[in-house]
């Protein structure tokens, strides 16, 4: 049974992108796909989109439903609570989507592998995901093993369905497309991008309920601003997050170049 496509947003009301096309696209499996785009239809993401910039697909999986009642969920096997996604009604709309091979296949699942910002420039520099959105207690282990699903977390906590965390993960990537960001150093000096968190940020007024901007962010020496906000960033790291900081510790040990101790 083939599966409609449903575009979640087609300003122009063209015909949706094909695989085959360079734009980078998301293609999202769910059973609610009216929650999109949602926020990624405003601001600089939705600009992106209706000027082409990348492409958003949200397709419905009951389309790829069998029976009268479009019944995508079973009660576990084992039993215990709750539903969980039916492996062959959930397959049927993958296959219907038709990715490109190369194209990941991502599901949004708590106990998936955590997202840092080293993957989202990875998929960010790629053709664009499918993405899985569960709902209930889950879907069935054998689509995840027999599609190759890329399990995929936010965080540690649990979310009511995978939509909100898809949203999450496309913005991510989307702002990272060439021409979305103004400038390309805006997202190089973030959080995560060199391993630390990003350093505190000032604007006008030069003073705030008696709190100024830091003087050395006002004397124009860029060598000891540059200074000052790796010092920032770094404390920031240490203090807030010790695991990146270990993390970021090890890599420069890695990275240092090895002394030359051979005698000639």
């Amino acid at each position: 049974m083939d599966t409609q496509v449903k575009p979640a947003y087609d300003d122009s009301n063209q015909q949706i992108a094909t695989d085959a096309d360079m734009t980078w696209r998301a293609t999202v499996l769910t059973l609610f796909p009216e929650m999109f785009p949602g926020p990624l239809g405003i601001s600089l993401a939705g600009k992106a989109l209706t000027s082409g910039v990348w492409a958003l697909e949200a397709r419905d999986i009951r389309d790829a439903a069998t029976d009268k009642h479009r019944s995508v969920d079973d009660t576990p096997a084992g039993g215990g609570p709750g539903m969980v996604l039916r492996a062959d009604v959930l397959a049927a709309a993958i296959d219907a989507a038709k990715i490109a091979p190369e194209r990941p296949r991502l599901l949004m699942s708590p106990r998936g592998t955590p997202l840092t910002q080293k993957r989202v420039a990875e998929l960010a520099s790629g053709p664009g995901p499918l993405i899985v959105c569960g709902r209930f207690e889950g879907i069935d282990q054998r689509v995840i093993e027999a599609r190759g699903l890329e399990e995929i977390s936010l965080g540690d906590y649990v979310l009511s369905g995978g939509e909100i965390a898809a949203l999450t993960l496309i913005d991510a990537c989307v702002r990272l497309l060439p021409g979305v960001m103004g400038k390309l150093s805006s997202g190089m000096d973030e959080s995560f991008s060199d391993g630390l968190l990003e350093y505190p940020q000032y604007t006008r007024p030069q003073e705030f309920e008696g709190r100024p901007i830091p003087d050395i962010l006002v004397s124009g020496d860029h060598a000891r601003i540059d200074a000052w906000r790796r010092a920032e960033a770094e404390a920031l790291t240490k203090a807030r997050r010790p695991d990146l900081w270990v993390a970021k510790k090890a890599q420069n040990v890695v990275s240092r170049p090895r002394k030359d101790t051979t005698k000639g």
